[in-house]
């Protein structure tokens, strides 16, 4: 299974948007805040990166952390209350 990263990239307008779909897939495009999600592999991420900042049309470009993020915790304790509903049966 390959690594994918997702890359946010800030648009000055959304016409340029559809033009990134050669650097990766793109995931989501908001029209509010003009912003495009794209996701690539997680080796190219840098190159990527450097490519779409040469854009005109780009404002900035931001990888997502979200990979690097640890997602299992410690020490994780249950709340007495909702354990003692779940108990009971409600």
């Amino acid at each position: 299974m390959i690594d994918r990263q997702g890359i946010i990239v800030y648009l000055h307008h959304l016409k340029q948007a559809k033009s990134l779909r050669k650097f990766g897939h793109v995931h989501y495009i908001s029209r509010k805040m003009k912003y495009v999600v794209l996701y690539c592999d997680q080796a190219e991420v840098e190159e990527v990166m450097r490519k779409i900042e040469r854009l005109p049309s780009v404002k900035k470009v931001v990888p997502s952390y979200r990979p690097f993020v640890k997602t299992e915790y410690e020490n994780a304790k249950p709340d007495k209350a909702k354990e003692y509903d779940y108990k009971i049966g409600l």
